[in-house]
């Protein structure tokens, strides 16, 4: 397994995997914590068991196609963060167990993936979608430098009973 840890200020980056699945089962099952994801939140732990099952399959690889990564705070893992690439982009997102909302803690793990995916792998396009009702995510990607790019119709997160709108954010970063 490729081992990547990445460390901020206040926080650890981990590779993601099945060691994790109470902590990630905790906030990938909750509404509320989970309400703009188009894939959660997760009806049945099972679910939570084979995504993680396929974290640990992606990281094994000797060229992963994404990169997701526990986010841990004191010892204990409160989200995650990921890139996932299609022709040399990198798509960032990113989840925080509600309990650690306000913190800043989605925004210090999202710019230390995107310092460490520029200076190591060389990666200088990332993009980002959201809700467009989910203020706290759009205000991260501003805060990281992106720029909004679009807004599309046809998101249908998993709960929601009708689709809604996203915005796409785009960022070009200079090699480190």
């Amino acid at each position: 397994m490729k081992v990547i840890e990445i460390t901020t200020e206040r926080l650890i980056l981990k590779p993601l995997g099945s060691e994790y699945l109470k902590t990630v089962n905790a906030y990938a099952m909750d509404y509320e914590n989970t309400k703009y994801m188009c894939f959660l939140p997760n009806e049945k732990i099972e679910e939570t068991i084979d995504f993680l099952a396929g974290v640990d399959a992606e990281w094994a690889k000797e060229q992963p196609a994404f990169y997701e990564f526990a986010i841990l705070y004191l010892g204990d893992q409160i989200g995650a963060v990921s890139v996932y690439f299609e022709n040399g982009v990198g798509e960032l997102g990113w989840i925080v167990n509600k309990k650690y909302w306000q913190n800043g803690f989605a925004y210090e793990a999202a710019r230390a993936l995107v310092s460490y995916f520029t200076e190591h792998m060389g990666t200088t396009h990332f993009i980002a979608h959201c809700d467009t009702e989910n203020t706290a995510s759009w205000k991260v990607m501003e805060k990281l430098g992106m720029t909004r790019t679009g807004e599309y119709g046809g998101r249908r997160n998993r709960a929601a009973l009708e689709d809604s709108f996203e915005y796409r954010y785009e960022m070009l970063r200079e090699r480190i």
